[in-house]
């Protein structure tokens, strides 16, 4: 349900303008490059580019009316004034438009309340990926006084001392990444730690 309702969101602003694009030039290259931006956006709803989703749409949500109104405001430059049945649907567009960015901004400024209090851990995927030959355990978080981290075992297959599966990950040193562009601005810190019988990997963040 919530991808079809994630896809929906993308798609909407092209539906928009199709409803009152009035020439075919302005029309289809508006309509391609919303329609391209609907896709970057549901790649980010599903994992296929990494990119932090809550901003996302934001962006999106914001860029697309102008992009109409660009186009809008083309198609008056070379065509006629517009019919009297347009204006109802040019209007229905702006409601539906700035409505829609309107709850995309209380959710996104909700978002931001909520990560402030610091109390959730950072999803599996801010985990760092593992090479071959390393397989993951358990997984599971764990909380204190500094917050809460997304923690994991890992072994490997391979016959790897501790310090070496360290070094295969990478993780010799922790190191720390931007979490978001506008509405997260704490960053995800990843590390390895050698508890003298199994490795674990850990995320965390960073302020």
């Amino acid at each position: 349900m919530l991808i079809v309702l994630g896809i929906l969101f993308a798609v909407a602003p092209a539906a928009v303008w199709a409803t009152i694009a009035r020439t075919r030039p302005v029309g289809f290259a508006i309509g391609g490059a919303l329609l391209a931006g609907a896709g970057l956006l549901i790649s980010v709803q599903q994992g296929w580019i990494h990119a932090p989703g809550p901003d996302a749409h934001l962006v999106f949500t914001a860029l697309a009316p102008l992009l109409i109104a660009c186009g809008a405001g083309l198609e008056g430059r070379h065509e006629d004034s517009p019919p009297p049945e347009w204006i109802p649907r040019r209007n229905g567009a702006i409601g539906f438009l700035g409505m829609q960015f309107a709850l995309t901004l209380v959710a996104g400024l909700l978002y931001a309340l909520m990560i402030s209090e610091g109390s959730d851990a950072p999803p599996s995927k801010a985990l760092p990926s593992l090479p071959p030959g390393i397989s993951m355990v358990n997984e599971g978080t764990s909380c204190g006084s500094g917050g809460c981290w997304r923690v994991a075992t890992v072994t490997s297959g391979d016959g790897l001392s501790r310090p070496e599966i360290i070094r295969e990950l990478g993780l010799q040193q922790e190191s720390c990444r931007s979490s978001g562009w506008l509405l997260d601005w704490r960053d995800v810190c990843v590390g390895a730690r050698n508890n003298g019988e199994n490795v674990t990997i850990y995320a965390g963040w960073g302020y």
